[in-house]
């Protein structure tokens, strides 16, 4: 059953099933799928998971991801482990196994493999993701606006400020 924290946003459109933690203040997107039916996933808070991106599971692999994080749109993160104000970028993939550290970011389309420890304060790029530098204040004053960017969307949609047209 899922456990979502009261201040924490789902979108009607996103799936959310099985052993799924959302904390303080996070969101989860339309068509985002959150799927913990073979293990948990636990989501920190002020995080976000956007629209169409998909966290998943599999039995001993579960998926956690931190504080502060942005699961950017069609990004699958699946039995992976992504700390603290991260990024992962639109279409990225995270794989089982692998842990991204704090403060990096992981660009659009890029693959973190399987099993792979990315240190804290990388850049990831590519097919197979590579770091190719370290993330510098700026960076990380970018990672921390878009998080905080999505807590306030997120209050405003609660607040149901954007009506739907099929609502």
């Amino acid at each position: 059953m899922p456990l979502i924290h009261t201040t924490a946003f789902i979108h009607p459109l996103a799936i959310v099933l099985g052993d799924v933690t959302m904390g303080p203040r996070s969101s989860a997107w339309p068509t985002a799928v959150l799927r913990g039916d073979g293990d948990a996933i636990t989501i920190g808070a002020d995080s976000n998971v956007q629209d169409g991106a998909v966290l998943h599971v599999d039995p001993g692999l579960p998926c956690t991801i931190g504080d502060g994080v942005t699961i950017g749109h069609r990004a699958i993160v699946h039995g992976a482990t992504v700390e603290d104000d991260c990024i992962i970028g639109m279409g990225a993939i995270v794989l089982n196994g692998a842990r991204v550290g704090a403060g990096s970011i992981v660009a659009a389309g890029a693959v973190v493999a399987e099993g792979r420890q990315i240190p804290p304060g990388s850049i990831v790029m590519g097919i197979p993701g590579k770091v190719v530098k370290q993330s510098d204040a700026a960076t990380l004053e970018r990672i921390r606006l878009n998080a905080e960017a999505y807590v306030a969307l997120q209050a405003r949609h609660r607040a149901n400020e954007f009506p739907r047209l099929n609502s």
